[in-house]
This record gives C-alpha cells, sequence and structure tokens, in this order.
C-alpha cells in the first residue's frame, strides 16, 4: 500500500475499538486458548514490557518492522518478534520503554516516531512477561543499526502481505509447551511469526482492516 495513502487512513486508528482477546485467540496456540478466554490469575505479580510495532515507508510502500532475536538460552531464543523488552527505572510509561528499547535495538531515535496508541496487552505465561504493544510510525525511510547482543536480523513486512490471509498457516514447531506442536503461524517468506508476536499482529492486522 502507498505510504501516503496509509499515514493519511491510520490516524482513524485512535477511534478503533480493538478486538483484543477475539483477535488474540486466532493466533494463540492451543493449549493457550482455554487460559486467554477465562482470564490469567495472579498477573499482579508478571514483569511487565513494551513493544513497538512500528510502520515507515520504503520506496513509497507501507512497510511494518520486526525483528530476530539472537539465539541464547531462553523462552523466546531465536523468534521473530517486534523491538522492544522490560520496562526499566528509567521509563517515564510504558510508551517511554517502548520508544527506549526501540531506539536501543534498532537504532531508531524516539523524535523519527510518532506513537498513535497503545494495544490490547498479552500475556506470556513461560517468561511470566505482559506485554504492551505501541502503533507507531515513522514517514521517513528508516536506517537500522543492530543491537548484536540481542538482535540478529530484520524482517520488514510489507503491509500488503500482513492484510494477506493466505499467509497464515498452521506449522509444527517446537515450543516452550511441546516438543512437537500444531501452531498457527504467520508464514513471512522463510520466517515463521508464532506466539505472542503472531497474537499482536492478529489484533493489528484487524484493527487495520476496519480503516483501510
Amino acid at each position: 500500500m502507498n505510504f501516503s495513502h496509509f499515514f493519511n487512513a491510520i490516524q482513524n486508528i485512535v477511534t478503533v475499538d480493538l478486538p483484543a482477546t477475539s483477535a488474540h485467540i486466532k493466533m494463540a496456540p492451543f493449549e493457550r486458548v482455554k487460559l486467554i478466554e477465562e482470564g490469567f490469575d495472579d498477573l499482579d505479580n508478571a514483569r511487565n514490557a513494551a513493544v513497538m510495532m512500528l510502520f515507515y515507508p520504503k520506496k513509497e510502500e507501507t512497510h511494518l518492522l520486526l525483528i530476530v532475536r539472537n539465539s541464547y538460552p531462553g523462552v523466546h531464543s531465536s523468534q521473530i518478534a517486534f523491538p522492544g523488552g522490560k520496562v526499566e527505572e528509567i521509563d517515564f510509561d510504558l510508551k517511554a520503554t517502548a520508544l527506549r528499547e526501540t531506539h536501543e535495538e534498532i537504532g531508531i531515535h524516539p523524535d523519527k516516531i510518532l506513537v498513535l496508541r497503545d494495544f490490547s496487552s498479552v500475556y506470556i505465561p513461560p517468561s511470566n512477561f505482559l506485554v504492551h504493544p505501541f502503533l507507531g510510525i515513522s514517514t521517513s525511510e528508516l536506517q537500522f543499526t543492530l543491537q548484536e547482543e540481542e538482535v540478529a536480523g530484520i524482517v520488514e513486512m510489507p503491509l500488503s502481505m500482513l492484510l494477506d490471509d493466505s499467509i497464515i498457516i498452521n506449522k509444527t514447531l517446537q515450543t516452550s509447551y511441546s516438543k512437537s506442536i500444531e501452531v498457527p503461524v504467520f508464514q513471512i517468506d522463510e520466517h515463521s511469526v508464532w506466539g505472542a508476536t503472531a497474537m499482536m499482529l492478529s489484533e493489528l492486522k484487524e484493527a487495520l482492516k476496519m480503516i483501510l
């Protein structure tokens, strides 16, 4: 989608009633669906994190940024994710966390990002994180500087691909729940996006379809 058209339309996102749970469930691993429907207990003890769902122009077309996390001992090793991370004491609020982490991980200064709104939070039981997504937009093409300790690469996803239902498939993966389990994924070329990031993408996709 042409970025000028997208930029004009995305301003209406602030009025959209977010689908939240109904969108998250579509991309949730089967083991988590019942927990999501019933609501998680004891979220007061969860650790808070924030991520940035960042749109920007590339050759005049709208793209969404995802990162490839480095391989490390942990439940989120090598996964495709949004830039972001845990809340630190220096952060004024959750939006500040998302902006700071985006700057640290991919080198995009907060001054270059207009944050339009927050989206529904997603709880990740294996790591006990409650993740708060924010929708941001940059009006200029971006040059990325990766934090090599945490980020192995980036995925520049055209908006047209996100809106294409054919990239949603079921795939057998190894997860924290099972060594072999079928989960819904967004298949972006060779990258499989599943779990919490896929759930956030699902809500983002449904919200965008209301205004585009």
